[in-house]
């Protein structure tokens, strides 16, 4: 029997797609992004839905790509996946509401990206860990760099700091930090619940055509890029450390 990862339901036209893989934090391993692909593909076709909240079990929203998998063989098929799983909630169409109370690296950051409206609880915490492995930001620039102001892009990226939901919020990563989160994302769908579904449909589109286009111009390099450095000899040291809970040799102090 295959593990159910990912949790779909509806409710008054709203579908809730909740990450589901405590174990391993909510991974992007493979099974979880074909159930998320099937679980968003199923809200597309469905008539009755007017928009989807997006949200987790457990402690951790996601903590990006499964590094058990990723060490054990090579990622260019893992890359491609992600990055078709990114584009599937950007060209969704219907809006996608980000609600997260919990921890959020690397990958995972790509998916608040691909939301049109992200709340993030006290509990949240980001980290744009790559360039600690050995990694980079490739895949995951696709949504996130559209939203973030240029120069704290450029601190978050390069230094791989964990900041918090406010800080978030600030520059441009997530639409706003609440302090209850389960009050703030209903204010969020009940609105949508009040708009017209053709409005919607209508309105998505004027506010995902620039990252669409970023897509279509640099998906396939950003793809290529990730599968290289995780096939790196550098990568492979990192993602040995971070899972034997050592540092790596780089790692001065």
């Amino acid at each position: 029997m295959v593990d159910q990862l990912v949790q779909y339901s509806v409710d008054r036209g709203i579908a809730r797609i909740a990450l589901d893989s405590p174990r391993n934090r909510n991974a992007l391993s493979a099974a979880l992004v074909a159930q998320l692909a099937v679980a968003l593909a199923e809200t597309a076709a469905d008539d009755s839905v007017r928009a989807v909240e997006l949200t987790h079990t457990g402690s951790t929203f996601c903590a990006g790509a499964d590094l058990t998998e990723a060490s054990q063989g090579g990622m260019q098929a893992g890359a491609v996946r992600v990055v078709s799983l990114l584009k599937d909630i950007v060209e969704l169409p219907k809006p996608v509401v980000g609600s997260i109370d919990g921890h959020v690296r690397a990958g995972g950051l790509g998916l608040v990206g691909a939301c049109d409206i992200v709340l993030a609880g006290p509990r949240s915490t980001f980290a744009f860990t790559e360039v600690k492995l050995g990694l980079a930001a490739a895949m995951i620039s696709l949504t996130t760099l559209p939203r973030l102001a240029p120069r704290a892009a450029s601190r978050y990226y390069l230094t791989g700091e964990t900041f918090d939901a406010a800080t978030a919020a600030r520059i441009g990563l997530v639409t706003e930090a609440v302090e209850d989160i389960d009050a703030g994302t209903m204010v969020v769908l009940d609105a949508l619940r009040a708009a017209s579904p053709q409005g919607l449909r209508m309105t998505k589109p004027l506010l995902t055509g620039a990252i669409l286009d970023g897509f279509d111009a640099r998906a396939k390099a950003m793809a290529e890029l990730s599968a290289r450095l995780f096939a790196s000899e550098e990568a492979a040291e990192g993602m040995a450390a971070f899972l034997a809970k050592r540092p790596p040799p780089w790692a001065a102090g």
